[in-house]
């Protein structure tokens, strides 16, 4: 289990119960399938080592400049930076890159990001398979037609998750999103999911957000992504 040490908005009492309420109810509703995964988006690294705090170590990220600036931060707060020539030691996070992968940043993520959840064109996959050998990902799908979000269309998930595979890379499953307000739309787009990762017998389905985690484990998701649930309203993102 994590140290203490918090600061700022994050109540980590709080956030344990919550994970602990949202994970029963999760396992109650699937039999054990569905996973958690805490989003820290917006909020500061004290909403990780609150996670970590729980003994888990998966933590969702959508912006790979927070991936970078949260990991240097867990390292430094804990005066574990040293002087030049000493390696310094950071807690352990298995980051998930949940938001659209840009390929100037692969290399930069490249020894911190866990599992890639949103690779949805070949261009991400080439990158990754020359930047980051054997990195485990999900192929994101977008059975909507919402090209804003991020996805392939799911004629095209068989090619890339073969090309991904033929490159060494570890396909673990597939990944969508749930259309805003709109549950039949929704329930559309976590069926089509469920079903092609069933067609290429791929294990994860990472399906489901806050507003509609119920609709996706109902689905077959495999792991929902949420931060509202576990730390509340996020706060608003600093302007440049």
């Amino acid at each position: 289990m994590a140290s203490g040490n918090f600061s700022g908005d994050i109540e980590p009492k709080e956030v344990v119960e919550r994970i602990q309420a949202l994970e029963e109810r999760l396992a109650a509703a699937s039999g054990g399938r569905t996973k958690l995964l805490p989003v820290t988006k917006a909020f500061g690294s004290d909403a990780v080592r609150a996670v970590l705090a729980t003994g888990r170590r998966a933590v969702g990220e959508n912006y790979a400049q927070e991936i970078l600036a949260k990991d240097a931060e867990l390292a430094s707060r804990d005066g574990l930076e040293t002087s030049t020539g000493t390696q310094a030691t950071r807690p352990a996070v298995d980051w998930h890159m949940i938001g659209r992968i840009q390929r100037n940043k692969v290399r930069q993520l490249g020894g911190l990001v866990l599992l890639w959840q949103t690779v949805d064109r070949q261009s991400v996959v080439d990158e990754l398979i020359r930047r980051v050998p054997g990195a485990r990902i999900l192929v994101q799908v977008d059975p909507a037609g919402s090209p804003d979000k991020g996805g392939c269309p799911p004629g095209e998930v068989d090619d890339l998750v073969r090309r991904a595979s033929d490159g060494g890379l570890t396909v673990d499953g597939l990944m969508t999103l749930g259309v805003l307000g709109n549950p039949k739309a929704t329930a559309n787009c976590f069926s089509v999911v469920a079903r092609l990762a069933d067609d290429l017998g791929l294990r994860e389905r990472s399906m489901g957000m806050t507003d509609d985690m119920d609709l996706a484990v109902e689905h077959g998701s495999t792991m929902v992504r949420t931060g509202r649930a576990v730390f509340g309203d996020r706060p608003p993102r600093a302007r440049p």
